[in-house]
Formats: C-alpha cells, structure tokens, sequence
C-alpha cells in the first residue's frame, strides 16, 4: 500500500515545495518511487497555481533540484487522503490542527523538527523575506529531515 505525505508551509511556494521535490528524490534514488505519492499545499490560496519561488527554484537547481509543483490551498479532502500531514513550523502546526476535521486525521499531523537527524533546530524558518542564505539553510534542513523521515516511516 502507498504511503501519502503531504508537505504544508503557508504559501506552498518555498518550503513545503523544496521538501516535496526532496522526499521524491530520496524515496526515487531508495527505489522506492512506487511505494510514496508525495505532495505539497498551502494553508492560503494567495499564489494558486503560481510555480515555486524564483529564488527557492535557483537555489534548488545549484543543487540538482527542479522544482515543478504548482501552489496549491490544502482541501479538507486532503486531511483522509494523506498518511502524514507535515508541517514547517509552529503556526503551520497549528492552523493545520484548526482545519482538520476529526480526531483521527488530527493524529496524521507532524511537525517536520519531528523528523530532524543531525540538525538541533524547532522548525524550518520561512525563507521569504529574507536573503540567499536563508534559502540554502531551508535546503540544508529539508534534507536532514526528509532523510529522518524515510527513515522513521520504515522503521515504523
């Protein structure tokens, strides 16, 4: 049976994209393409249909990264959909929490820090408005916990 993650930060343009595009390469190069679907939403609908970031995909892409999702709002249909809801941080956390419907997709919700190896960190900062920096430490973050999160999945 497939495995469902979905991947929420507040705009689905920076963060929760970047981990997508990650999870999909860790689970590809594992061989294990077959056995995920791998996702990202937004809890708004300001940049709907709109490609990630320019300079989350520039970043990206000096890493061998190429980002191709589509910004999309989180639908209520999401919460039974997907296995694992995962958030970037503390706010994400929380309205996540607000919109989900019941107690038993309410258990499918964690924070990425959760999933954190060989980084000390509480959550993963919105690069936004920020400078170059802040996107590379996104990248470095979203890594170290995408690969804790294959790792908790299969030993769970």
């Amino acid at each position: 049976m497939k495995k469902r993650i979905l991947f929420i930060c507040l705009g689905n343009i920076c963060r929760s994209p970047m981990a997508e595009t990650i999870m999909q390469r860790i689970v590809d190069e594992q061989g294990l393409t077959q056995d995920y679907e791998i996702d990202s939403a937004g809890l708004i609908s300001y940049h709907e249909g709109e490609g990630a970031d320019p300079r989350i995909r520039s970043h990206a892409a000096r890493r061998g990264y190429r980002i191709t999702h589509l910004s999309r709002p989180i639908r209520t249909s999401d919460f039974r959909r997907f296995d694992l809801i995962i958030g970037m941080d503390d706010a994400n956390i929380d309205t996540l929490r607000r919109l989900s419907p019941d107690l038993g997709t309410d258990a499918k919700i964690h924070q990425i820090s959760e999933f954190f190896v060989n980084v000390q960190a509480d959550h993963v900062p919105d690069p936004y408005y920020g400078g170059s920096q802040g996107f590379e430490h996104v990248i470095d973050l979203l890594e170290d916990a995408c690969q804790g999160l294959l790792q908790w999945i299969i030993d769970n």
